[in-house]
């Protein structure tokens, strides 16, 4: 561990590079406006940190700015259907995260009138938000002197630090190391600045060492193997699970779809039925009509592969419970990626 000097200088050092090149984001306060006094929306800091779980910040732009646009305030989103906002989220995945987005929301309007909690610990009692998102929501929306560990920030460590110890048994030294360089004051800045750095010059492959602000002070750079760490122990191979899925629409020109259960893949959204997702699927049809099997889709989860047969039908008979979508007003963009595939696949021999 180096010296609270040397820490010092670092963290200085990295945020007079972000002064001059911080990304322009749609849910970011640039450090020059921040400096004039003008402060982050903590709303938006936490819908943009929720988001950004497990995604890129190419895929998340569009769904921000769609979202604050129809949802400008956590009172808004707090108010909104639920259905509506789960169709909103289509195809961002995980949808884990949407649900606990409306639930958090609604905890924020009913229990601290609006406002967002400041302190770290408050922000873990909210539904959703787990220690990363409160360290981030702390630090970027309030200034707090919380340290954010994401992916960039972990490759970052290591490299400037030279930790070998393979991900995930080195995040807790990782988390350590990068507790030594948060500052106290521009904190929210510094997890930004820190962030950056691994999104666009610290890269997973060839990092781009000769404009690194801190090249000088890098030991992965100094023993030649900047490009190598962080190591991660090797994954294990995904299994593979099949299963059925049926499209159908009806004389009537409706789209026959279910709104699966809150709990499990693709909870609370809008989908085709299907069978049951294993190793040997039982393909038995929601409801009687004239099947025909046409194809396949695949999909990956973040533990499984899947395989699902489709199966289409224009139907006279509809089951208990289904959603029903006139076609003119049905739009496949509500529906989870894997359920547009299935569309996608269907659509033409359904519609012939």
């Amino acid at each position: 561990m180096r010296d609270d000097l040397k820490c010092m200088q670092t963290a200085q050092t990295l945020l007079a590079w972000y002064d001059a090149n911080a990304r322009v984001l749609p849910w970011r306060v640039a450090p020059f406006d921040r400096a004039q006094g003008r402060a982050p929306d903590p709303y938006r800091v936490w819908l943009s940190e929720i988001m950004l779980q497990q995604t890129t910040v190419a895929a998340v732009k569009a769904y921000f700015e769609r979202f604050t646009a129809l949802w400008p305030t956590v009172q808004d989103l707090a108010a909104a259907p639920d259905d509506a906002v789960m169709a909103e989220w289509a195809g961002l995945g995980y949808y884990a995260r949407a649900r606990n987005l409306l639930k958090c929301a609604r905890a924020v309007v009913a229990d601290y009138d609006g406002v967002f909690p400041h302190d770290h610990a408050t922000l873990l009692t909210l539904p959703g938000i787990g220690p990363y998102t409160a360290s981030a929501v702390s630090a970027i929306a309030f200034d707090a002197p919380e340290t954010v560990l994401d992916g960039n920030v972990e490759r970052v460590m290591s490299r400037l630090f030279l930790v070998e110890m393979p991900l995930p048994k080195s995040k807790p030294e990782l988390m350590t190391l990068a507790q030594s360089l948060t500052p106290q004051l521009r904190a929210g800045d510094y997890a930004q600045a820190v962030m950056d750095l691994g999104a666009t010059v610290c890269t997973p492959k060839s990092p781009a060492c000769g404009i690194c602000p801190l090249r000088r002070e890098c030991r992965a750079l100094a023993a030649g193997i900047a490009a190598e760490l962080p190591k991660k122990d090797p994954k294990k191979p995904k299994p593979v699970r099949l299963g059925h899925v049926y499209v159908s629409r009806t004389i009537a020109d409706e789209w026959v779809l279910e709104k699966r259960p809150e709990k499990g893949l693709l909870g609370g959204m809008l989908g085709w039925p299907t069978s049951d997702w294993n190793e040997a699927p039982s393909a038995r049809p929601p409801f009687t009509s004239d099947w025909h099997s046409i194809g396949e889709v695949r999909h990956t989860f973040t533990h499984f592969h899947l395989i699902l047969q489709v199966h289409t039908a224009v139907t006279v008979a509809v089951p208990e419970g289904a959603v029903l979508r006139p076609n003119a007003a049905f739009r496949p963009s509500d529906l989870p990626t894997l359920m547009r595939k299935a569309f996608d696949l269907a659509r033409t021999t359904i519609e012939n």
